[in-house]
């Protein structure tokens, strides 16, 4: 069994050096408890709501920060996943997360699909996620609205992804009483038509007048939540990742070798 440890937190909007510190005291936390993967909200550096281009690249900084090897140091044996406002050498702003272990940074990917407001303030990523072999598993960092893209999920588990860690920045969204908010829906759906464990870290409290869903649930291979929390503290769910290891739902059903790509074409349009 692996233990996934989530913070969920409400990182300080301009508060750069707090939330930093915070990160960093929530990594050793979840080591302490045991954890083998450590995932952090997105933004979780800078805080979200940024009022201009200017402030985003003010709260931006780049992966040799101290703050990620603080995150190092802090991660003993676990594997850290965190993201942050990313301001690369040519002044570039991307929403980014960062993948650490005790060895440094190991990899950064750079959010692909941009939610509403965010193309005002960052450039989206030109390459897909890395599906890292972790001591925490096949890990493969994606950021919040990444999610909704089955295309993307899909790929990522047919590289050999074991768990899709998601650190996000859920705004709350009107929902019918007693369901689930629909972003832990499709983390569900993700989780079991690719027999993969999907860890989204969500942020909570109010920032600037927006509301967050503080939404933070790991879902387990088989597509059912294992875990869950809605307000600020750690999280800790424990995963078997040999299900993710094995695509076969039946003995003669299997996931991937029932695939049909040959047909998977866009259909012509219906006239009429």
């Amino acid at each position: 069994m692996t233990r996934i440890a989530c913070w969920t937190a409400a990182p300080r909007v301009g508060d750069l050096a707090g939330n930093c510190a915070r990160s960093v005291a929530a990594v050793r936390e979840a080591v302490t408890a045991g954890a083998g993967l450590v995932v952090l909200p997105e933004l979780v550096t800078s805080g979200y709501v940024f009022t201009s281009p200017q402030e985003a690249a003010g709260l931006a900084i780049d992966p040799g920060h101290e703050v990620f090897a603080q995150w190092s140091r802090a991660a003993g044996d676990a594997v850290v996943v965190g993201g942050f406002c990313e301001l690369a050498p040519d002044g570039t702003v991307f929403n980014s997360a960062a993948v650490v272990d005790a060895t440094g940074v190991l990899a950064v990917y750079r959010k692909v699909h941009l939610w509403d407001e965010e193309k005002r303030f960052f450039t989206a990523g030109d390459a897909p996620p890395p599906v890292l072999d972790t001591r925490a598993g096949r890990v493969a960092p994606l950021v919040c609205y990444d999610l909704e893209f089955p295309e993307l999920t899909r790929a990522l588990a047919l590289a050999g992804a074991e768990v899709l860690a998601v650190p996000t920045n859920w705004p709350l969204v009107p929902r019918p009483d007693g369901e689930r908010p629909p972003e832990v829906v499709i983390a569900m759906a993700t989780a079991r038509v690719n027999r993969v464990v999907v860890a989204c870290c969500d942020r909570t409290g109010t920032e600037r007048g927006v509301r967050w869903t503080a939404g933070t649930t790991v879902v387990g291979a088989d597509g059912w939540p294992v875990a869950s929390r809605d307000a600020e503290g750690l999280l800790l769910a424990e995963v078997d990742l040999a299900l993710a290891r094995d695509k076969r739902l039946t003995a003669r059903a299997h996931l991937f070798e029932d695939r049909r790509p040959d047909v998977y074409r866009a259909p012509a349009p219906v006239r009429g």
